[in-house]
């Protein structure tokens, strides 16, 4: 089972007096980048909020937000009425005018509006953590969902990684008698005599020198435990990221040691197919 880490998570809540409505977006990163945006009251829960988002999301770029609503007849600012009468009063000695004229620029005047600082109901914030959590649920749901996508991408590029392996294991016979025979060719061209025996001796060292019977069976097992680790109760992109950095290993060295055209030709398919499982996992959590 793997996560991916792009996803999208909402929870709308319907209190008496507003709407508040909790949204989480997910992108991938290295490491966790956290950006929170709510309002001034709830500032205090910040870090308990960081700490949760945290915990649940582990990785990736995220964006939390929190908008509330007004529904209802419910501001923490008022009229400040003394001073706006006082202001009043004193523009009627400087020039005429109604009172509604005279109000209106009466209001523009500092301290003719009282913004009472709002203090968290906790009953309220409880309500709120449980919205919180429903979006990061939310969130984790359309990151599985992605994950259930890439994982089948990666099942299918490893069979294929593994049906061009078995080619080159069948084809390796083939290689080293093409080798054979080339090294035969020079040596006879030179019109020289040489000893057979030592000949052979030579041969040998030079094929076991270009031998590739133990990054053939690395490389199996490399695929074996990168499908193990895709079908493992936790995700773990940096873990599959390690996986492939050393089949990446197997196939370059492979590709170095074959030393035959057709055998080439399938390691450059190999290393396309596991460029493109790289891309993917940059996006695993």
């Amino acid at each position: 089972m793997i996560y991916s880490m792009t996803g999208y998570g909402k929870s709308v809540l319907q209190l008496p007096t507003k709407k508040i409505s909790i949204e989480l977006k997910s992108l991938n990163s290295k490491n966790l980048d956290l950006n929170a945006r709510m309002p001034s009251i709830y500032r205090e829960k910040e870090l308990a909020i960081r700490k949760v988002l945290a915990d649940k999301l582990v990785r990736g770029k995220i964006d939390f937000s929190i908008y509330v609503e007004a529904t209802a007849e419910d501001t923490s600012t008022q009229i400040n009425t003394p001073v706006v009468k006082q202001y009043m009063k004193q523009l009627r000695q400087v020039a005429d005018g109604d009172d509604l004229d005279l109000l209106k620029m009466a209001v523009r005047f500092p301290d003719a509006l009282n913004t009472v600082r709002e203090e968290i109901d906790e009953n309220e914030w409880q309500i709120i953590e449980d919205e919180i959590n429903k979006a990061i649920e939310d969130l984790n749901n359309h990151r599985l969902d992605e994950g259930k996508v890439l994982e089948q991408d990666f099942n299918e590029r490893v069979v294929s990684i593994e049906n061009i392996l078995d080619q080159v294991i069948a084809m390796d016979p083939e290689r080293v008698e093409g080798v054979r025979e080339r090294l035969l060719k020079g040596v006879q061209e030179l019109r020289e005599k040489y000893d057979e025996n030592r000949f052979e001796q030579e041969l040998v060292y030079y094929i076991e020198k270009f031998d590739i019977t133990e990054e053939k069976v690395r490389l199996k097992n490399h695929l074996n435990y990168f499908t193990e680790s895709i079908n493992s109760k936790e995700s773990n992109g940096k873990k599959l990221g390690f996986i492939s950095q050393e089949m990446g290993r197997e196939i370059n060295t492979i590709g170095s040691k074959s030393n035959y055209a057709p055998m080439q030709q399938l390691v450059v398919q190999m290393k396309d197919e596991l460029e493109k499982i790289k891309e993917q996992l940059l996006n695993v959590l």
